[in-house]
């Protein structure tokens, strides 16, 4: 039971900042280095590996354990869903260029069971707000979307569905969070006017999205002002996507 304890945390551990990282493996003494049999002594040993204090650095460890605890709720939670069925590719295109912003979405979806006939999907777009250019119906259901297929699926079988949407802004950012297992995610933006500065989100806590603490990888438009981000095997609950600043 030790081992698999472990062998779990040791999993959701690589999902966490580098410092954060460190500091669960240790406080926990899973990290080899920092096996002391009490606690004082293991923050004592972060904290000369990051040159921190020994009470800034369990500050630290109380943040990634409340990010370790997060991250397992979410898998809990999107064990199930991904049952019924999850995101095989996402592909997503954005322009900003217009009066509006326009985000087209082509989502291959691969069936969990057999008999899927329905989908619900994590958009806050009411049906309204949403042209469906193929692939089924969609309603209102809970106060969300869900998209009716045109035949029910076996279990291993794809679907896939187009939706074209009129946000009425984007506040300098496009990510998706994923409620169950995503494969791949493709991001195109085309910006128009060059931003002052783009950052790629590749898996980040939605808490930390509302600052500007996490700015993620620095990245570089096209000479024709597009962006193209690619991510792979994504962690639910976590965000995807890009950042950018207007000069």
């Amino acid at each position: 039971m030790r081992n698999k304890v472990t062998a779990r945390l040791v999993e959701l551990a690589e999902q966490l900042p580098d410092d954060l990282r460190l500091a669960a493996l240790a406080a926990f003494a899973i990290c080899a280095d920092a096996d002391q049999p009490l606690y004082k002594d293991r923050l004592r040993w972060t904290a000369t590996r990051v040159d921190r204090e020994p009470r800034t650095v369990r500050r630290r460890v109380d943040e990634a354990i409340t990010m370790l605890a997060d991250l397992a709720a979410a898998g809990e939670k999107s064990a199930g869903r991904t049952a019924n069925w999850h995101t095989a590719e996402l592909n997503v295109a954005v322009v900003l260029s217009g009066q509006r912003p326009e985000v087209f979405e082509h989502h291959r979806v691969t069936a969990g069971q057999d008999g899927l006939r329905e989908l619900d999907l994590p958009t806050s777009v009411s049906p309204d707000e949403a042209t469906l250019f193929h692939g089924g119906t969609l309603t209102t259901h809970h106060g969300g979307v869900r998209l009716t297929l045109p035949k029910p699926l076996s279990r291993g079988e794809s679907h896939e569905f187009a939706m074209l949407f009129h946000p009425r802004r984007l506040s300098g950012r496009l990510v998706y969070v994923p409620s169950r297992m995503c494969e791949r995610f493709d991001l195109r933006i085309r910006f128009g006017e060059a931003p002052e500065g783009v950052s790629k989100l590749d898996g980040v806590f939605q808490e930390d999205l509302a600052g500007r603490h996490h700015r993620g990888e620095r990245c570089l438009p096209n000479p024709a002002d597009e962006l193209h981000l690619r991510f792979g095997q994504l962690t639910p609950g976590l965000a995807y996507g890009a950042r950018w600043d207007r000069s």
